[in-house]
Protein backbone atom coordinates (compact mmCIF):
# COMPACT_ATOMS: atom_id res chain seq x y z
CA UNK A 1 0.00 0.00 0.00
CA UNK A 2 1.42 3.43 -0.87
CA UNK A 3 1.86 5.53 2.20
CA UNK A 4 2.00 9.26 2.43
CA UNK A 5 2.51 12.19 4.66
CA UNK A 6 3.08 15.70 3.38
CA UNK A 7 4.37 18.67 5.28
CA UNK A 8 6.78 19.94 2.66
CA UNK A 9 6.75 22.39 -0.15
CA UNK A 10 6.86 21.58 -3.78
CA UNK A 11 8.32 24.05 -6.24
CA UNK A 12 6.03 23.95 -9.23
CA UNK A 13 7.61 25.55 -12.24
CA UNK A 14 6.25 28.81 -13.55
CA UNK A 15 5.20 30.70 -10.43
CA UNK A 16 4.30 27.97 -7.97
CA UNK A 17 6.25 26.03 -5.41
CA UNK A 18 4.75 23.10 -3.60
CA UNK A 19 6.00 21.65 -0.39
CA UNK A 20 4.87 18.21 0.68
CA UNK A 21 5.47 14.88 2.34
CA UNK A 22 4.13 11.42 1.74
CA UNK A 23 4.98 8.57 4.09
CA UNK A 24 6.45 6.32 1.45
CA UNK A 25 8.46 9.19 0.03
CA UNK A 26 9.92 10.39 3.33
CA UNK A 27 13.32 9.66 1.85
CA UNK A 28 12.82 10.40 -1.83
CA UNK A 29 10.86 13.60 -1.20
CA UNK A 30 14.02 15.19 0.11
CA UNK A 31 15.58 14.60 -3.28
CA UNK A 32 12.57 15.33 -5.42
CA UNK A 33 10.68 18.21 -3.87
CA UNK A 34 11.46 21.43 -2.11
CA UNK A 35 11.18 20.59 1.54
CA UNK A 36 10.86 22.46 4.81
CA UNK A 37 8.46 22.55 7.74
CA UNK A 38 5.16 24.19 6.98
CA UNK A 39 4.01 27.18 8.97
CA UNK A 40 1.26 25.97 11.28
CA UNK A 41 0.49 29.53 12.33
CA UNK A 42 0.04 30.76 8.76
CA UNK A 43 -2.19 27.82 7.92
CA UNK A 44 -4.17 28.40 11.10
CA UNK A 45 -4.70 32.05 10.13
CA UNK A 46 -5.86 30.99 6.67
CA UNK A 47 -8.49 28.68 8.05
CA UNK A 48 -10.02 31.41 10.20
CA UNK A 49 -11.41 32.86 6.97
CA UNK A 50 -15.17 32.34 6.77
CA UNK A 51 -14.91 32.39 2.97
CA UNK A 52 -12.31 29.60 2.92
CA UNK A 53 -14.32 27.57 5.42
CA UNK A 54 -17.31 27.88 3.10
CA UNK A 55 -15.39 27.07 -0.09
CA UNK A 56 -13.57 24.11 1.44
CA UNK A 57 -16.45 22.83 3.61
CA UNK A 58 -14.17 23.14 6.65
CA UNK A 59 -14.85 23.82 10.30
CA UNK A 60 -12.75 26.30 12.31
CA UNK A 61 -10.12 24.57 14.43
CA UNK A 62 -8.14 25.71 17.44
CA UNK A 63 -4.37 25.92 17.08
CA UNK A 64 -4.06 22.74 19.15
CA UNK A 65 -6.49 20.93 16.85
CA UNK A 66 -4.53 22.22 13.85
CA UNK A 67 -1.32 20.77 15.30
CA UNK A 68 -3.04 17.45 15.93
CA UNK A 69 -4.37 17.35 12.38
CA UNK A 70 -0.92 18.07 10.95
CA UNK A 71 0.60 15.41 13.21
CA UNK A 72 -1.91 12.82 11.99
CA UNK A 73 -1.12 13.77 8.40
CA UNK A 74 2.53 12.97 9.03
CA UNK A 75 1.70 9.59 10.53
CA UNK A 76 -1.28 8.42 8.46
CA UNK A 77 -0.57 6.36 5.37
CA UNK A 78 -3.45 7.73 3.32
CA UNK A 79 -2.92 11.50 3.20
CA UNK A 80 -0.68 13.77 1.16
CA UNK A 81 -0.44 17.54 1.46
CA UNK A 82 1.74 20.03 -0.37
CA UNK A 83 1.94 23.67 0.68
CA UNK A 84 1.98 25.94 -2.37
CA UNK A 85 4.67 28.62 -2.55
CA UNK A 86 5.16 31.52 -4.94
CA UNK A 87 8.34 30.39 -6.70
CA UNK A 88 9.35 33.86 -7.82
CA UNK A 89 9.16 35.25 -4.30
CA UNK A 90 10.80 32.15 -2.83
CA UNK A 91 13.74 32.17 -5.23
CA UNK A 92 14.19 35.91 -4.88
CA UNK A 93 14.59 36.07 -1.13
CA UNK A 94 16.52 34.30 1.59
CA UNK A 95 13.93 34.78 4.31
CA UNK A 96 11.25 32.52 5.72
CA UNK A 97 9.37 30.18 3.39
CA UNK A 98 6.19 31.15 5.22
CA UNK A 99 6.33 34.58 3.56
CA UNK A 100 5.85 32.85 0.20
CA UNK A 101 2.98 30.53 1.15
CA UNK A 102 -0.03 30.70 -1.17
CA UNK A 103 -2.23 27.70 -0.33
CA UNK A 104 -2.16 23.91 -0.36
CA UNK A 105 -3.00 20.88 -2.50
CA UNK A 106 -3.98 17.49 -1.08
CA UNK A 107 -4.29 13.89 -2.18
CA UNK A 108 -6.15 11.28 -0.12
CA UNK A 109 -6.45 7.52 -0.49
CA UNK A 110 -10.12 7.05 0.33
CA UNK A 111 -10.75 3.48 -0.87
CA UNK A 112 -8.38 0.84 0.48
CA UNK A 113 -9.94 -1.66 -1.91
CA UNK A 114 -8.75 0.55 -4.76
CA UNK A 115 -5.35 2.08 -4.02
CA UNK A 116 -5.15 3.48 -7.55
CA UNK A 117 -7.89 6.00 -6.67
CA UNK A 118 -6.92 9.33 -5.15
CA UNK A 119 -9.17 12.17 -4.01
CA UNK A 120 -7.56 15.50 -4.88
CA UNK A 121 -8.29 19.00 -3.62
CA UNK A 122 -6.61 22.38 -3.90
CA UNK A 123 -6.92 25.65 -1.99
CA UNK A 124 -5.40 29.00 -2.93
CA UNK A 125 -5.77 30.76 0.39
CA UNK A 126 -4.21 34.12 -0.43
CA UNK A 127 -6.85 36.14 -2.35
CA UNK A 128 -4.31 38.07 -4.45
CA UNK A 129 -3.08 34.77 -5.96
CA UNK A 130 -6.47 33.53 -7.12
CA UNK A 131 -7.28 33.54 -10.81
CA UNK A 132 -3.59 33.53 -11.76
CA UNK A 133 -3.11 29.85 -12.53
CA UNK A 134 -1.60 28.80 -9.20
CA UNK A 135 -4.38 26.32 -8.45
CA UNK A 136 -4.17 24.72 -11.87
CA UNK A 137 -0.38 24.43 -11.73
CA UNK A 138 -0.44 22.98 -8.21
CA UNK A 139 -3.13 20.47 -9.17
CA UNK A 140 -1.21 19.35 -12.25
CA UNK A 141 1.88 18.87 -10.10
CA UNK A 142 -0.01 16.77 -7.56
CA UNK A 143 -1.53 14.69 -10.36
CA UNK A 144 1.94 14.21 -11.84
CA UNK A 145 3.21 13.12 -8.44
CA UNK A 146 0.30 10.74 -7.90
CA UNK A 147 0.63 9.11 -11.31
CA UNK A 148 4.42 8.83 -11.49
CA UNK A 149 5.28 8.17 -7.84
CA UNK A 150 2.22 6.48 -6.34
CA UNK A 151 0.59 4.59 -9.18
CA UNK A 152 -2.63 6.61 -9.08
CA UNK A 153 -4.75 5.99 -12.19
CA UNK A 154 -8.03 7.61 -11.09
CA UNK A 155 -8.64 10.99 -9.50
CA UNK A 156 -11.78 12.33 -7.84
CA UNK A 157 -12.49 15.89 -6.74
CA UNK A 158 -15.38 16.80 -4.42
CA UNK A 159 -16.28 20.47 -4.72
CA UNK A 160 -18.96 22.66 -3.17
CA UNK A 161 -21.70 23.43 -5.67
CA UNK A 162 -21.19 27.17 -5.30
CA UNK A 163 -17.43 26.95 -5.95
CA UNK A 164 -17.78 27.54 -9.67
CA UNK A 165 -14.14 28.58 -10.16
CA UNK A 166 -12.81 25.28 -8.79
CA UNK A 167 -15.33 23.24 -10.78
CA UNK A 168 -14.36 25.07 -13.96
CA UNK A 169 -10.66 24.49 -13.32
CA UNK A 170 -11.07 20.74 -12.84
CA UNK A 171 -13.17 20.52 -16.00
CA UNK A 172 -10.30 22.16 -17.89
CA UNK A 173 -8.09 19.37 -16.52
CA UNK A 174 -10.43 16.84 -18.21
CA UNK A 175 -12.40 15.89 -15.07
CA UNK A 176 -16.05 15.01 -15.67
CA UNK A 177 -18.98 15.28 -13.26
CA UNK A 178 -20.09 11.87 -12.00
CA UNK A 179 -22.29 12.64 -8.96
CA UNK A 180 -24.14 15.39 -7.10
CA UNK A 181 -24.74 15.24 -3.34
CA UNK A 182 -27.64 17.55 -2.54
CA UNK A 183 -27.29 16.98 1.21
CA UNK A 184 -23.67 18.16 1.37
CA UNK A 185 -24.20 20.47 -1.63
CA UNK A 186 -21.19 19.16 -3.49
CA UNK A 187 -20.39 17.68 -6.87
CA UNK A 188 -17.94 14.86 -7.55
CA UNK A 189 -15.75 15.06 -10.63
CA UNK A 190 -13.57 12.22 -11.86
CA UNK A 191 -10.68 11.60 -14.21
CA UNK A 192 -9.59 8.15 -15.34
CA UNK A 193 -5.95 8.37 -16.38
CA UNK A 194 -5.85 6.49 -19.67
CA UNK A 195 -2.63 6.31 -21.65
CA UNK A 196 -3.84 9.31 -23.64
CA UNK A 197 -4.56 11.29 -20.46
CA UNK A 198 -1.22 10.30 -18.97
CA UNK A 199 0.56 11.50 -22.10
CA UNK A 200 -1.32 14.81 -21.86
CA UNK A 201 -0.45 15.15 -18.16
CA UNK A 202 3.24 14.54 -18.82
CA UNK A 203 3.14 17.16 -21.56
CA UNK A 204 1.58 19.68 -19.18
CA UNK A 205 4.26 19.02 -16.55
CA UNK A 206 7.21 18.76 -18.92
CA UNK A 207 8.77 21.85 -17.31
CA UNK A 208 9.06 20.15 -13.92
CA UNK A 209 12.56 19.85 -12.50
CA UNK A 210 13.61 17.70 -9.56
CA UNK A 211 15.93 19.59 -7.25
CA UNK A 212 16.86 19.22 -3.61
CA UNK A 213 15.47 21.79 -1.21
CA UNK A 214 18.81 22.22 0.52
CA UNK A 215 20.69 22.93 -2.70
CA UNK A 216 18.13 25.47 -3.88
CA UNK A 217 18.02 27.18 -0.50
CA UNK A 218 21.81 27.45 -0.48
CA UNK A 219 21.66 28.82 -4.01
CA UNK A 220 19.20 31.47 -2.86
CA UNK A 221 21.41 32.42 0.06
CA UNK A 222 24.46 32.64 -2.19
CA UNK A 223 22.67 34.90 -4.64
CA UNK A 224 21.71 37.24 -1.80
CA UNK A 225 25.27 37.54 -0.50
Amino acid sequence: MPACHFLNRLIVGVTVTLKGSYKHNQRCAKQTWILSLASFLRYHEWMKSVELQRLTASEPLSLEQEYEMQRSWREDADKCTFIVLDTERWSGQAGMDEDCMVGDVNLFLTDFDDLALGEIEVMIAEPCYRGRGFGKEATLMMMFYGVTKLGITKFEAKIGQENKASTSMFRKLHFKEVAVNSIFEEVTLRLDVSEQEKHWLLEQTGHVEEKSYRDMKLQNLASES
